[in-house]
């Protein structure tokens, strides 16, 4: 059976209504809200056809219909209007991040809270990935005989300190020297390519510093792989209470639960690797988010994808405005984070 223009059109009325009004939406109100050329008889054997046709689903409770999730993805990508944000609310964000010029991590928490917000949904956000950065700058600093403080600094801003343990004392000037060879070869290097060199190769300019750079290496190279994991930030958990679909409190809970598991969060935007994308209920690779759709897109410096960001909300969402906030928010994000690196 072929999905015809006028199914389109129902179908779109049914998901619009019933993501404004979180109610079961009957061929009476189809009728008289958004066709009202079409009798509400003929508007319910198309609604039949397009319940055979998994669009819509009957709760048991009510007589109207709801989206399924094949419904919710058929409107997403063909029958929504795409929403273009408004010069007052492009305003706002931009001046918003204004206040956050300098300091990387505030700037991405400030981003969740802005679009929590916003959106009127929960919102996640992914520090950038110190693994994903490249190297700006190392220093190795003695601070006693037996401990080195390793001072890295990456293109994005990401300072790491780490604390290396040597069995022996190593000189101020040896240190110094390691310091300077590590900069001339792994400067612009990313931390994921800099974990794999290959410091045995005699060409490798540390002659006369082997035994040094065999007590050193190990210990910063472990220290950069601890380091892998982002800070995750999240927002608006009170705007889902707010939601008719948290009546239910075992949903409550569920939704709740799902903003205190930091790993999965953490999975979930580690996964993004796209533009804006669009994940709906059983779409999710994750169980616990089979009732959530998830809007997420990744902001990047230089062209190369450092975090992610994603707004959280039941399947009645409404896409097309968290898309076009999203789409702006991280089209500003790329822009502020390109002038503090640059500074």
């Amino acid at each position: 059976m072929s999905l015809g223009s006028r199914k389109q059109l129902i179908l779109r009325a049914i998901i619009e209504d019933y993501i404004n009004t979180a109610e079961p939406v009957g061929s009476r109100t189809v009728s008289k809200k958004y066709l009202t050329d079409i009798s509400p008889a003929t508007i319910r054997n198309e609604m039949a056809d397009l319940e055979d046709m998994g669009y819509i689903e009957q709760p048991h409770t009510s007589a109207g219909r709801i989206p399924s999730d094949k419904g919710y993805r058929l409107y997403v990508d063909k029958l929504m209007s795409q929403k273009t944000i408004n010069q007052q609310d492009y305003e706002f964000i931009k001046n918003e991040f204004l206040d956050t010029i300098g300091e990387i991590d505030r700037l991405i928490k400030h981003a969740s809270k802005l679009l929590s917000g916003m959106t009127k949904y929960a919102s996640i956000a992914m520090a950038p990935q110190f693994r994903k950065t490249c190297l700006k700058h190392l220093q190795l600093i003695k601070v006693d005989s037996n401990n080195i403080l390793a001072v890295i600094v990456t293109d994005a801003g990401i300072i790491k300190n780490s604390v290396l343990r040597t069995e022996t004392d190593i000189e101020i000037d040896a240190l110094d020297k390691i310091s300077r060879i590590l900069n001339e070869k792994l400067l612009g290097l990313s931390i994921e390519e800099l974990v794999r060199i290959d410091f045995t190769d005699p060409d490798n300019g540390i002659s006369g510093y082997e035994q040094i750079f065999a007590k050193v290496l190990p210990e910063l190279l472990q220290a950069l792989k601890y380091s892998e994991r982002a800070e995750i930030y999240y927002d608006g958990a009170a705007n889902l209470l707010e939601l008719p679909e948290c009546n239910d409190i075992q949903k409550a809970k569920d939704f709740l639960n799902i903003l205190d598991e930091n790993e999965l969060l953490f999975d979930i935007l580690n996964d993004v690797s796209k533009d804006t994308t669009v994940i709906i209920g059983k779409e999710n690779k994750v169980h616990q988010l089979k009732d959530c759709s998830l809007i997420t897109a990744t902001y990047s410096y230089n062209g190369r994808i450092i975090g992610s960001i994603g707004v959280l909300g039941p399947t009645r969402m409404k896409y097309s405005k968290v898309i076009s906030i999203v789409d702006c928010l991280t089209q500003n994000l790329n822009d502020i984070l390109t002038q503090i690196i640059k500074t």
